[in-house]
């Protein structure tokens, strides 16, 4: 008899799989749906752009921009400014304040597209398919020539597609909504660059973080908006999304808090640095909100580093915002000093000391020597004697001729003509006239030199006639 084998133990088994595969099944799709958007991605002052770069905006044709136009820090913006492109309910910005912070809230934008994890991950091709709402992921992403790709959700759906190289939108295609969903909600998150076939209809916004090219004829309802590239346009049509809901915070992401702490001061001249740190997810970015920073410095909103050389001393304040779409953003107020640089001066050639002049020494008073009176010499009596006038106590007789005593002999004769020892000429005249007065001799100057002159005379005379006198006494007692 043959041994019958029973079916039930790999039944039973059989079920058991089923089973296992259908709850792994379960799980995954479970996990799927818990990736959810509570609102579409928070471009900030962006959301009112149409176009909006880093490098340049390029427009051939007659391209039509419902929305603004804006580039920065590029300065270079061609084909609307007198055509043939057209900027309808908006402005364009070039490189200004409005155009700045727009390309730092994009930089926020994209921080928050790119931090989202994907429910499905390395998808490729679009083409023929239709998304749920949630967030898909790839690398090089694209939709074909000619093909179609559809969104099915409501107004309140938001879509992010991931594209960490870049996004190829092949020509003549199209994209459609279904259950109230709309190109407000849509968002590509480009790691590169993207391009958009002719004649095709996009929806939603672009975040690129290099260019995006539009080719002829295509049209796009959304934004495109490039961080540091170029925007190129050839005949197209770009509208803006209006009367969409307000922003949401992707699940996943917290809110900025700023964490440095008090900057160091800086020197005049000397490169300065500082940064300026967050938590947050994505990580924030940052923007001055108030204030401004000391002359020579700058802040990177990527980074959040104070860089540069100072140029001026002072005090400066200035308040600094952190944000990365998750609300609330926070901010932080900030004093940073700067001090001028020492000047300390260069040494120069040490001058040799000038002596200082040395007084002259004062003298000593001294007694000049008094001069001693000199007698005059008395002349000696001389053997021939001088007419001079004979003394008496009555006034002085004329000195015509002396009278001597008889028998007198002094060797010469006494008629005035001067002949004596001496050898001289006395001129032959006494010096006076017959009266008794002096002759006039006719310079008044004389006058006092002639009387000085009879003086000594006369003095002269006495001397000699007591020298007589005194030799007549001598002989007599002999």
């Amino acid at each position: 008899m043959a041994r019958s084998t029973s079916t039930l133990p790999l039944a039973r088994s059989a079920v058991v799989l089923g089973l296992a595969a259908a709850l792994t099944l379960s799980t995954a799709f479970s996990a799927q749906a818990d990736t959810i958007i509570d609102g579409p991605v928070d471009l900030g002052s962006a959301s009112t752009y149409g176009v909006l770069a880093g490098s340049t905006v390029t427009n051939t044709g007659t391209s039509v921009v419902r929305g603004d136009v804006g580039l920065s820090p590029g300065t270079s913006v061609t084909g609307f400014t007198g055509g043939p492109g057209v900027i309808v309910g908006g402005v364009q910005h070039v490189n200004d304040a409005p155009a700045a912070l727009a390309k730092a809230d994009l930089r926020t934008a994209y921080g928050v597209a790119a931090s989202l994890t994907p429910q499905e991950s390395g998808i490729t091709e679009l083409n023929g398919r239709s998304l749920s709402p949630g967030v898909y992921s790839g690398g090089a992403v694209q939709l074909a020539d000619t093909g179609a790709l559809a969104f099915a959700g409501s107004a309140d759906s938001v879509w992010v597609i991931q594209a960490a190289s870049s996004l190829t939108i092949g020509s003549a295609t199209r994209m459609t909504f279904s259950g109230g969903a709309s190109a407000c909600n849509v968002f590509w998150q480009v790691g590169s660059s993207a391009t958009l076939g002719a004649a095709a209809q996009f929806q939603g916004t672009i975040l690129a973080q290099q260019s995006i090219t539009a080719t002829t004829g295509a049209t796009v309802a959304g934004r495109l908006l490039a961080r540091t590239g170029a925007v190129t346009l050839d005949t197209n049509t770009i509208t803006v999304p209006q009367n969409c809901a307000p922003p949401g915070t992707p699940s996943g992401t917290t809110s900025p808090t700023i964490t440095s702490g008090t900057p160091s001061d800086g020197t005049v001249g000397t490169p300065y640095s500082y940064e300026v740190t967050a938590t947050g997810n994505p990580a924030p970015t940052f923007t001055v909100t108030d204030g401004t920073l000391p002359a020579g410095l700058a802040l990177d909103s990527d980074s959040g580093i104070i860089s540069g050389t100072p140029t001026t001393p002072g005090d400066t304040t200035v308040t600094i915002t952190a944000d990365n779409g998750a609300a609330p953003s926070d901010s932080e107020t900030y004093t940073i000093g700067v001090t001028d640089v020492a000047v300390v001066p260069t040494p120069g050639p040490t001058p040799a000391p000038t002596p200082a002049p040395t007084p002259a020494p004062t003298p000593a008073p001294s007694d000049s020597p008094t001069p001693a009176p000199s007698d005059s010499p008395t002349p000696a009596p001389s053997d021939s004697p001088t007419a001079t006038p004979t003394p008496s106590d009555s006034p002085t007789p004329s000195a015509t001729t002396p009278i001597f005593p008889a028998g007198d002999d002094f060797g010469g004769n006494g008629n005035g003509n001067g002949n004596g020892n001496g050898g001289g000429n006395g001129g032959g005249t006494s010096g006076s006239d017959s009266s008794g007065a002096l002759a006039f001799t006719g310079s008044e100057s004389s006058g006092p030199l002639l009387a000085g002159g009879l003086v000594l005379l006369a003095g002269v005379a006495l001397v000699v006639v007591g020298a007589v006198r005194r030799r007549r006494a001598l002989l007599t007692e002999k």
